[in-house]
């Protein structure tokens, strides 16, 4: 196949990014759009660019160094990025494909002024733009310069940023190749960037325009702030007129320059509210064609635009599909499960079908629709007060919707509302063994499950797990077990209420409450220390631990002294809690039993940071505390006017909250329980397809929906360019920041905290354990990556269960999403930690090392000097 060099724009369109790259393709596919003008030109293809790294030999042996280089060594990288684009552009532009570029130009004008855009494959892409990562030259007159410039902007797919770009988002540097866009020059009255979306609320339905005289360098570079434009529905709603005083012009004879704007247009919009909207609708035609929102380069040029690029707008977090064009309002999930991270298609579809409400996925995240809640007032006073108790930002998020004229449709309370938000709250017996039957029933449906499972292959199998989804179902909506749940949630209320109301004292629950009887999770941490205490005075397997890589490394425990004992003890506690992971509500994540390395660096700090004995010690440490505060609280109560009837009430709460508090942690533990159950089943499915060459590797079937799987098993066929979207998408999805809330318009409304009692400085977030606490702040993304000392306190963006081992270490906690009741605020209850969760952007905001003081009492993080 001969090689083309240079193809005109209008003989591109967006499929052709492989050939002309992003900017190319699509500047061509714009200038097929009907009323769309794309200032005139050709593109330099790819093939001109694998031509001239042929003619340089020495960039293969550059590239593989650059591959092999540290990403975080920037003295390294800078300096064989340097050295890459210095060879490119130092070599010589064969002939025939310097004649293939100036026959271009002479039809297009020979000695007319162009700008040379380059144009990489990895760019403007549904999922990474790659926006501003390789070069652009402006005004450029003359073959011999367009020339110099095309080698410019190959050698620019080196520069120090494009470089860091691609490995953060993991494009292979060999993968892309550079096409250059040669357009001729326009010399617009004014210039600038159309969003089709706003681009910070993410509204579909708000387009932004920024607006500067002259050519949009001076926006892109900072030199001035620009006019900006809201419109929607056809109709300007807002704008903010900057009062410019630089613009970059073109020179005649090449190059641009920057000057001074006519006094008389200082002040003056560079559009006017007529040629905004004309703008706009130009944009809806752009958007409609690429089937997304688009971030678009427009000039304005006697009076008509010419568009100069466009590209998706990637940090958009996506909307739910929906199959009607009402308004939607959708509630994260992932915020109330305390997972925020994006899930596989296959964790998506297994949560959908054993979930108790219908869920809608954007993002790689889960949705549920509360509008019908919303539109009756019982519905929505009873959504509004559960979201409050359980993360006040959702609350906030939703009033902040709820106050926009009609966006959510008013019913009557007898509309359709969906089922009880929590399930029915009548009361149950203050009784233990009412705890005590409902965990004996959950174990013996896990045990049957396990059992009836094993003899299930193929399509059986999956009729039987969706027999047992139901199975789920019944057990998690389990009535009683959600009165048990509501039980101790409500006397946690009542005791914070009535204490606060009695006795001026905060949130005194949090005392009352440390070592629950019967709490899973907080039994999961001290159970962790327990191990540690086997694994203490063996300083062979202490050595061997420190050096642990491989997930087998339990079998070579057994060669040391102490080995067998500390196997023992780590098999015991996998037995028990290896079907935990973080993320665990998604059944792709790897569990502990699966990667038990995961737990070595918490083992070890328990070893380190503890003496022996310490589970037992800090249980009855808590036990006594809770004790000594009901005491001294009921003894105060009964000096109260009417104090005996006050004492009384709040003992039996006491009795309540410490029979039913701990449960709260079970039916969690059963669901993750069962989807270990689940996964091991599907794996071994999937360990079948790979035999049979079905599928490339078993962790394939993450990327398809349960659904899809099935059909995979019957059919013994898979799409694998599907696998590969999946894998691509699921990737971008992990740059996405999910919303508390997001409407059908694509709005993404956070919420805000609205307190006005907290210090100048200070992060605010939800007061859930009380005290306060100063040490070293911890940042700790990763659970595997753990290092702590005593008094460090804990820095995450969300903690669920498998987080509370962690906890035992630690002095504080602070959390980025969570509520008063959610998995982290009960276990530092338990372990006595003071603890603020929902402090937005926490985990940006403190830094690893920096020494902070939190304020469980009164919900607010200092960061101290």
């Amino acid at each position: 196949m001969t090689e083309q060099y240079v193809l005109d724009l209008h003989e591109v369109d967006e499929t052709q990014v492989a050939v002309v790259g992003g900017k190319g393709a699509h500047l061509g596919g714009l200038a097929r759009i009907e009323g769309i003008r794309v200032p005139d030109g050709f593109c330099v293809t790819t093939d001109a660019f694998r031509r001239i790294t042929a003619e340089a030999p020495s960039i293969d042996d550059l590239l593989d160094r650059l591959s092999r280089l540290d990403p975080d060594d920037r003295e390294a990288v800078r300096t064989l990025s340097a050295q890459i684009r210095r060879t490119i552009e130092e070599t010589a532009v064969p002939d025939d494909l310097a004649s293939a570029i100036t026959r271009a130009l002479a039809r297009h004008g020979g000695q007319a002024a162009y700008a040379v855009r380059s144009s990489a494959t990895a760019e403007d892409l549904p999922t990474a733009s790659f926006a501003g990562q390789q070069d652009t030259y402006l005004n450029v007159v003359g073959p011999a310069a367009v020339l110099r410039h095309v080698s410019r902007c190959w050698a620019s797919l080196f520069t120090e940023r494009a470089v860091a770009y691609r490995r953060r988002s993991g494009v292979d540097h060999r993968a892309v190749r550079m096409a250059v866009v040669v357009q001729r020059m326009v010399f617009p009255q004014a210039a600038g960037v159309l969003f089709t979306a706003d681009p910070v609320t993410g509204n579909r339905k708000v387009a932004t325009v920024d607006a500067g005289f002259g050519l949009g360098e001076a926006l892109v570079s900072g030199l001035v702030n620009p006019d900006v434009f809201k419109v929607r529905d056809g109709d300007v709603v807002a704008r903010a007129v900057a009062a410019e005083q630089r613009a970059v012009r073109a020179l005649p004879a090449g190059g641009t320059q920057e000057v001074a704007v006519d006094a008389q247009l200082q002040g003056q919009p560079a559009l006017t509210d007529a040629q905004v909207v004309r703008l706009v609708e130009l944009g809806r035609r752009i958007e409609a064609h690429f089937g997304r929102p688009q971030d678009i380069e427009w000039c304005l040029v006697d009076d008509g635009f010419q568009i100069v690029q466009s590209r998706p707008i990637t940090t958009l977090f996506p909307v739910p599909e929906a199959d009607d064009q009402e308004n939607h309002v959708y509630v994260s999930v992932g915020h109330g499960q305390m997972m925020t991270d994006p899930m596989r298609p296959l964790g998506l579809s297994v949560w959908q079908l054993t979930a108790m409400v219908p869920m809608h996925t954007a993002g790689g995240r889960l949705f549920v629709d509360v509008t019908r809640r919303l539109a009756s007032p019982a519905g929505r006073a009873a959504l509004l007060d559960v979201m409050g108790r359980g993360d006040p930002l959702t609350r906030d998020a939703l009033e902040t919707v709820l106050d926009r004229d009609a966006f959510v449709p008013s019913l009557p309370d007898a509309g359709p509302g969906g089922p009880p938000l929590l399930g029915a709250s009548a009361p149950v017996e203050t009784d233990p063994a009412v705890v005590t039957g409902l965990i004996e029933r959950s174990r013996a449906s896990v045990a049957a499950l396990e059992r009836d499972i094993r003899a299930k292959s193929g399509p059986a199998l999956f009729d039987f797990l969706l027999e047992a989804f139901e199975e789920h179902k019944r057990v998690l909506g389990d009535p009683l077990s959600l009165q048990a749940i509501m039980a101790g949630m409500e006397a946690t209320w009542w005791l914070n209420d009535k204490l606060q109301e009695w006795l001026g004292e905060k949130n005194a629950a949090d005392t009352l409450t440390l070592s629950a009887p019967g709490n899973v999770t907080s039994e999961m941490g001290l159970a962790l220390l327990d191990v540690a205490d086997v694994i203490r005075p063996h300083p062979e397997v202490v050595a061997f631990l420190q050096d642990v890589e491989d997930e087998g490394f339990l079998d070579g425990l057994a060669k040391l002294a102490g080995g067998t004992e500390a196997r023992d003890a780590i098999e015991g506690y996998l037995d028990r809690y290896g079907m935990r992971c973080v993320g665990e509500i998604d059944i792709t994540r790897p569990r502990w039993r699966e990667r038990p390395t995961t737990l070595v660096p918490v083992i070890l700090d328990n070893v380190r940071n503890f003496e022996p004995g310490a589970a037992r010690r800090r249980f009855e440490e808590g036990l006594q505390r809770a004790r000594k505060k009901e005491q001294d609280v009921l003894s105060r109560l009964r000096a109260l006017p009417d104090g005996e009837r006050k004492a009384d009430e709040a003992e039996r709460m006491i009795d309540r909250v410490r029979t039913f508090i701990g449960y709260r942690e079970y039916p969690k533990y059963g669901i993750v329980s069962r989807f270990f159950v689940y996964k091991q089943a599907l794996l071994r499915e999937a360990e079948r397809l790979v035999q049979d060459g079905v599928l490339a590797e078993k962790e394939d079937i993450f990327y398809l929906t349960f659904q899809e799987l099935r059909d995979v098993v019957r059919s013994n066929e898979a799409d694998d360019r599907l696998i590969r979207q999946r894998k691509d998408a699921f990737r971008a999805y992990h740059a996405l920041t999910p919303p508390r809330v997001l409407t059908s318009e694509g709005e993404a409304v956070t919420g805000a905290h609205r307190r006005d009692d907290v210090p100048a400085g200070a992060l605010a977030g939800l007061p859930v354990s009380a005290g306060t606490v100063e040490g070293r702040a911890r940042v700790i993304l990763d659970m595997a990556e753990a290092d702590l000392e005593a008094g460090d306190i804990l820095v995450t963006a969300f903690t669920d269960p498998s987080w509370s081992p962690l906890f035992v270490a630690v002095a504080g906690l602070v959390t980025e999403v969570g509520g008063p009741m959610t998995h982290g605020a009960v276990i530092a209850r338990e372990y006595g930690l003071p603890a603020v969760v929902g402090v937005e952007g926490a985990t940006r905001l403190i830094r690893d090392g920096q020494r902070i003081r939190v304020h469980g009492t009164d919900g607010y993080v200092e960061i101290l000097p």
